[in-house]
């Protein structure tokens, strides 16, 4: 068997933007800033309605049930972990739709705040930038960081048995796919077990190994289980 095992993906057919998490961790001392703090000021939202109606507003909808929205749901599968400079890098780089990057950088600073407003974040006293949106993480209201189901995510840690199943016990917390991890074959597991569903390839070789695992969470943060389209060993031996 290969050292990857790969799965004909659904998850193939979303989009997901290649970008960096920038996380701010509790060993380095630094206060953690959320979008809840207040990244931007209510006039930048205000211009930013306009910027967003007159560029934006024809494909997406600022209701979760509309056409192609950019709150709700579909907000946070697409943002939760990241940070409010993730967000702006991304409406910079591939908005509007068939016309990518052509607007003002003031522009999509102000297009970035009004869909911070939309999705009921709190304004501040200081327009969003790029010079402090890489701080701002982009966190549920309580301080939960769990991507929501339909993510595509990636965890690590040891590939076992529960009856007919396969399971992965000691896991990581679920963390985007794109995301860095560090050096998977020593980093410290956590304590989640996470069934693997619709698992097409033989990992009987593997039971007892250190994996990563990458796929479509199936439920928040993984609760039931994570549609697989990849599994790689890491480490012979677990944990």
């Amino acid at each position: 068997m290969s050292p990857t095992a790969a799965v004909p993906p659904l998850a193939r057919l979303l989009f997901i933007a290649s970008v960096t998490v920038s996380l701010v961790t509790a060993q380095s001392g630094t206060p953690r800033h959320t979008v809840w703090d207040g990244a931007y000021t209510e006039p930048q939202a205000t211009r930013g309605l306009a910027a967003f109606s007159q560029s934006c507003g024809g494909c997406h909808a600022v209701t979760p049930g509309g056409k192609a929205p950019v709150v709700g749901d579909a907000f946070w599968k697409s943002f939760a972990q990241k940070n409010v400079g993730d967000l702006l890098d991304f409406i910079s780089k591939y908005m509007p739709n068939g016309n990518p990057g052509t607007l003002s950088v003031t522009a999509y600073e102000d297009i970035t705040a009004y869909m911070l407003k939309a999705n009921g974040f709190p304004a501040g006293k200081t327009d969003l930038g790029p010079s402090s949106s890489n701080a701002v993480q982009i966190v549920q209201k309580d301080g939960k960081n769990e991507l929501p189901a339909n993510a595509l995510a990636r965890v690590v840690g040891c590939l076992a048995r529960s009856g007919s199943d396969w399971v992965v016990t000691s896991a990581t917390a679920p963390e985007r796919a794109e995301q860095a991890g560090g050096d998977d074959a020593t980093r410290p597991l956590g304590n989640r077990t996470i069934a693997l569903k619709f698992v097409l390839s033989r990992l009987d070789p593997w039971a007892g190994s250190r994996i990563e695992v990458n796929g479509l969470l199936m439920g928040t943060g993984g609760a039931d289980g994570i549609n697989v389209t990849l599994v790689s060993r890491v480490a012979p031996k677990c944990p």
